[in-house]
């Protein structure tokens, strides 16, 4: 039996092989866009600004609470001022951010759910009250547990710039949901 593989042969093997790959591929980004958990009763999300700072710009937030959090992010990038109105039973679906996030609570009551505990223990934050998300790859979902809008207005920083074309929302990373709260 002749061995010799022609560049026939060869061809249709490479072809077939890249056919797979891409056939492959596609399912993946498919069922990974079908595990994400957009976000659900949303009344409004509009961006009022997005500017980059002017100079080079370090930032770091030191958080105190059951611990000591250091956030550092070295020469910032764009910053995003961003208003968001939640209906009740609504929730921003699990999500992380590029950088920190400044959040402050205007109306009502968001409940806060932080993917890595595994305990799925409820943060409540209120009306006049802030606080600060690490960002930087920090899986969380907030959500309006209450009967009254919740209204808050949020600061990303180190947001990369937009693209050209497609979503400028690139300062939300939605995430699949990590499993450890029932809902």
């Amino acid at each position: 039996m002749n061995k010799t593989i022609t560049w026939k042969t060869a061809s249709t093997f490479l072809t077939r092989r890249l056919a797979f790959i891409i056939a492959l591929a596609a399912v993946t980004t498919v069922a990974g866009a079908v595990l994400m958990t957009p976000g659900f009763g949303i009344i409004s999300a509009p961006v009022f600004v997005r500017a980059d700072f002017a100079d080079r710009t370090d930032i770091k937030f030191k958080v105190k609470g059951g611990g000591q959090e250091v956030i550092h992010v070295p020469e910032a990038q764009q910053t995003v001022m961003q208003q968001i109105v939640i209906g009740p039973g609504g929730h921003t679906g699990w999500h992380s951010h590029p950088g920190p996030v400044v959040v402050l609570i205007k109306s009502g009551t968001m409940s806060f759910y932080d993917g890595a505990d595994p305990g799925c223990t409820e943060r409540n934050y209120s009306a006049g009250q802030a606080f600060v998300d690490s960002g930087q790859g920090h899986v969380h979902i907030a959500r309006n547990e209450g009967t009254e809008n919740l209204e808050l207005w949020a600061t990303y920083f180190d947001v990369p710039p937009p693209p050209s074309t497609g979503p400028q929302n690139n300062f939300r990373i939605d995430a699949p949901n990590p499993g450890n709260c029932s809902f």
